[in-house]
Protein backbone atom coordinates (compact mmCIF):
# COMPACT_ATOMS: atom_id res chain seq x y z
CA UNK A 1 0.00 0.00 0.00
CA UNK A 2 2.29 2.96 -1.07
CA UNK A 3 2.90 4.57 -4.24
CA UNK A 4 6.40 5.36 -5.66
CA UNK A 5 7.55 7.65 -7.93
CA UNK A 6 10.99 7.61 -9.77
CA UNK A 7 13.00 10.91 -11.27
CA UNK A 8 16.15 12.06 -11.89
CA UNK A 9 17.23 9.65 -15.08
CA UNK A 10 18.69 11.22 -18.07
CA UNK A 11 21.10 11.18 -20.73
CA UNK A 12 24.74 11.31 -19.60
CA UNK A 13 28.44 9.94 -21.18
CA UNK A 14 30.19 7.46 -19.96
CA UNK A 15 32.22 8.56 -16.51
CA UNK A 16 29.24 10.66 -15.52
CA UNK A 17 27.15 10.87 -12.55
CA UNK A 18 23.75 10.83 -12.10
CA UNK A 19 20.88 10.98 -8.64
CA UNK A 20 17.88 8.96 -8.84
CA UNK A 21 15.22 10.02 -6.82
CA UNK A 22 12.21 7.88 -5.34
CA UNK A 23 9.32 9.47 -3.56
CA UNK A 24 6.80 7.33 -1.65
CA UNK A 25 3.20 8.32 -0.72
CA UNK A 26 3.77 7.36 2.62
CA UNK A 27 6.10 6.58 5.82
CA UNK A 28 8.79 4.44 4.25
CA UNK A 29 10.22 3.92 8.06
CA UNK A 30 8.60 0.60 8.56
CA UNK A 31 8.73 -0.80 5.03
CA UNK A 32 10.99 -3.98 5.14
CA UNK A 33 13.47 -2.97 2.39
CA UNK A 34 13.64 -0.51 -0.56
CA UNK A 35 15.29 -0.72 -3.44
CA UNK A 36 16.39 -0.12 -7.14
CA UNK A 37 16.20 -2.79 -9.90
CA UNK A 38 17.17 -2.17 -13.50
CA UNK A 39 15.91 -3.78 -16.96
CA UNK A 40 17.99 -3.43 -20.36
CA UNK A 41 16.75 -4.41 -23.70
CA UNK A 42 16.54 -8.01 -24.14
CA UNK A 43 17.22 -8.95 -20.41
CA UNK A 44 15.06 -9.81 -17.49
CA UNK A 45 14.79 -7.44 -14.28
CA UNK A 46 17.91 -7.24 -11.74
CA UNK A 47 18.12 -5.96 -8.31
CA UNK A 48 20.83 -3.01 -8.73
CA UNK A 49 20.82 -2.62 -4.75
CA UNK A 50 18.31 -2.06 -1.68
CA UNK A 51 18.42 -0.55 2.13
CA UNK A 52 16.82 -2.70 4.53
CA UNK A 53 14.46 -0.68 7.96
CA UNK A 54 17.65 -0.92 10.09
CA UNK A 55 19.70 0.71 7.04
CA UNK A 56 21.52 -2.28 5.65
CA UNK A 57 22.68 -2.45 2.64
CA UNK A 58 23.01 -4.54 -0.89
CA UNK A 59 24.94 -4.15 -4.14
CA UNK A 60 25.12 -6.30 -7.43
CA UNK A 61 28.67 -7.06 -8.20
CA UNK A 62 28.61 -4.73 -11.56
CA UNK A 63 27.60 -1.42 -9.35
CA UNK A 64 29.48 -2.20 -6.06
CA UNK A 65 31.94 0.96 -5.74
CA UNK A 66 30.02 3.08 -8.25
CA UNK A 67 26.63 3.85 -6.55
CA UNK A 68 25.21 3.92 -3.20
CA UNK A 69 22.20 3.51 -2.23
CA UNK A 70 20.40 5.89 1.00
CA UNK A 71 16.89 6.42 2.68
CA UNK A 72 15.83 9.77 3.94
CA UNK A 73 13.19 8.88 6.29
CA UNK A 74 11.65 12.30 7.27
CA UNK A 75 11.23 12.86 3.07
CA UNK A 76 10.08 9.62 2.65
CA UNK A 77 12.56 9.24 -0.06
CA UNK A 78 15.25 6.71 -1.12
CA UNK A 79 18.11 7.81 -3.26
CA UNK A 80 20.62 6.03 -6.05
CA UNK A 81 23.77 7.91 -6.54
CA UNK A 82 25.39 6.39 -9.57
CA UNK A 83 29.38 7.84 -10.23
CA UNK A 84 31.76 6.35 -12.70
CA UNK A 85 28.46 5.52 -15.24
CA UNK A 86 28.87 2.77 -18.14
CA UNK A 87 27.15 1.84 -21.57
CA UNK A 88 26.25 -1.58 -19.46
CA UNK A 89 24.69 0.38 -16.87
CA UNK A 90 21.83 1.78 -19.60
CA UNK A 91 18.77 0.74 -18.53
CA UNK A 92 15.40 1.81 -16.82
CA UNK A 93 15.96 2.13 -13.48
CA UNK A 94 12.82 0.99 -10.88
CA UNK A 95 12.22 1.39 -7.52
CA UNK A 96 10.87 -0.83 -5.16
CA UNK A 97 9.54 -1.33 -1.84
CA UNK A 98 9.47 -4.63 -0.03
CA UNK A 99 6.76 -4.97 1.64
CA UNK A 100 6.29 -7.80 4.27
CA UNK A 101 3.83 -8.74 7.17
CA UNK A 102 3.15 -11.52 9.63
CA UNK A 103 0.10 -12.63 7.45
CA UNK A 104 0.47 -12.13 3.86
CA UNK A 105 4.35 -12.44 3.86
CA UNK A 106 6.31 -10.24 0.84
CA UNK A 107 4.26 -7.81 -1.43
CA UNK A 108 6.05 -5.48 -3.64
CA UNK A 109 5.28 -2.37 -5.19
CA UNK A 110 7.24 -0.17 -8.08
CA UNK A 111 7.18 2.52 -9.53
CA UNK A 112 6.83 3.42 -13.21
CA UNK A 113 10.34 3.57 -13.89
CA UNK A 114 13.37 5.98 -14.96
CA UNK A 115 15.29 6.28 -18.51
CA UNK A 116 19.19 5.94 -17.59
CA UNK A 117 20.91 6.11 -20.70
CA UNK A 118 25.17 6.51 -20.87
CA UNK A 119 26.76 7.01 -24.58
CA UNK A 120 28.87 9.31 -25.87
Amino acid sequence: QVQLVESGGGLVQPGGSLRLSCAASRSIFSIYAMGWYRQAPGKQRELVADITSGGSTNYADPVKGRFTISRDNAKNTVYLQMNSLQPEDTAVYYCNADMRTYFTGRQDYWGQGTQVTVSS
